[in-house]
């Protein structure tokens, strides 16, 4: 593992197009949330890091879904080098966890390079218009630390972007593991 700060592209930004499968294989384009505010996050299922925030992350899901917010999970891990990660592993970590957004096989890589992700988990916020709103954190909390997981930094910018209004242009990276490019 290599702990690794988001990339901070920029605010602003436009929603890079994709086309993914699930782990069953359903196709999922970026155009099917066209006109919402959708939320990008980039997770996996072995990471130290995701797993400390995967149960408040899918209530978090669940609670902003009901509000408006899409959200669609990437798992852009080299999945043949690291077997937790593929597509089985997917749907169980899907299952246990309650996932009730759309969680993608990006295999090769390109939609995470589209997006400049570094790590897991990396979180895209993007308004009506599908335009980068947020990137960063999800709240201050780590394993490593006693802080809480709520989900603060990510839930007041999801607030704001579902009011049409700017979040706070102070945001900050998230941390994780290095995404294992092939």
């Amino acid at each position: 593992m290599s702990l690794t700060p988001s990339t901070m592209i920029e605010l602003g930004s436009p929603l890079p197009a994709f086309r993914l499968p699930d782990a069953e294989g359903k196709e999922v384009d970026s155009a099917d949330v066209a006109g919402r505010p959708v939320l990008v996050a980039f997770i996996c299922n072995h990471c130290p890091f995701v797993k400390h925030i995967a149960d408040a992350f899918a209530d978090f899901a669940r609670e902003y879904q009901a509000k408006g917010l899409s959200v669609i999970a990437i798992n852009s891990n080299d999945f043949h080098a690291h077997p937790d990660d593929n597509p089985e592993h997917m749907r169980a970590e899907t299952e246990a966890r309650g996932y009730t957004f759309d969680y993608l096989v990006d295999e090769s890589q390109d939609v995470a390079r589209a997006f400049e992700a570094a790590c897991t988990p990396d979180f895209f916020l993007f308004d009506h218009e599908h335009r980068l709103a947020y990137r960063g954190q999800f709240d201050a909390s780590r394993p490593s630390k006693e802080t809480p997981v709520t989900g603060e930094d990510l839930r007041a910018a999801a607030d704001a972007v579902l009011a049409d209004r700017t979040p706070s242009a102070q945001q900050i990276p998230s941390m994780g593991c290095n995404i294992k490019w092939k």
